[in-house]
C-alpha cells in the first residue's frame, strides 16, 4: 500500500495508490537468471573429446540423450562415467531410462582409429542397440576443415 503526498493539501487525509510494486518481482527473476546461466552450462557431458566437424544440418536432440565416449585413450564411457568395454551393454540396460529403441549418441575423439570405433558400434548392435547417432561438431558449408584433419 502507497501513499501519495501533495504540498497543495491541508487537511490530514491520505489518498491510497494502487499500484503495483515491481521492484521484487524484478529482483526474484535476475536471482533465477543467474541461476539458470551457472546451471545450464553444467548440464551437458563434459568429457575432453576433439570431435571432427560436419556440414550435415543439425537435428533435435532428445530431452535426456544417452551418450556412449570413446576417449583417446579409447576408454569408454557413458555419459561421464567410465565404462569397461565388455560391461558396455548391461551398464546401457541399467540406465533408468534404458530402451533399445532410444537412440544412442556415440562420441568418438578424432584420434579414435575406425577400427576401434566400428568395434563398439559392433557391441552395441549385438546387445540390441540398432539406433546409433554419431555426434561431431557443427561447420557451416563455406567454413574450411580444421587443419589438423586430414583431407583426402
Amino acid at each position: 500500500m502507497a501513499v501519495s503526498l501533495s504540498e497543495g493539501d491541508l487537511d490530514d487525509d491520505f489518498e491510497e495508490t494502487h499500484d503495483i510494486n515491481v521492484t521484487p518481482f524484478i529482483d526474484v527473476m535476475l536471482v533465477l537468471l543467474i541461476i539458470f546461466m551457472v546451471a545450464a552450462p553444467l548440464s551437458t557431458v563434459d568429457l575432453p573429446i576433439d570431435l571432427p566437424t560436419s556440414t550435415a544440418t543439425p537435428q533435435k536432440k532428445p530431452d535426456k540423450p544417452t551418450y556412449v565416449s570413446i576417449k583417446p585413450d579409447l576408454a569408454l564411457a557413458i555419459g561421464e562415467t567410465a565404462v569397461k568395454r565388455v560391461d558396455l551393454v548391461r551398464e546401457l540396460d541399467a540406465q533408468p531410462d534404458a530402451s533399445h529403441d532410444k537412440p544412442i549418441f556415440l562420441r568418438a575423439d578424432r584420434s579414435v582409429p575406425y577400427g576401434e570405433m566400428m568395434g563398439v558400434l559392433e557391441i552395441l548392435r549385438a546387445g540390441g542397440y540398432t539406433k546409433i547417432k554419431l555426434v561431431a561438431l557443427e561447420r557451416a558449408p563455406g567454413q574450411p576443415a580444421p587443419a589438423d584433419a586430414a583431407n583426402p
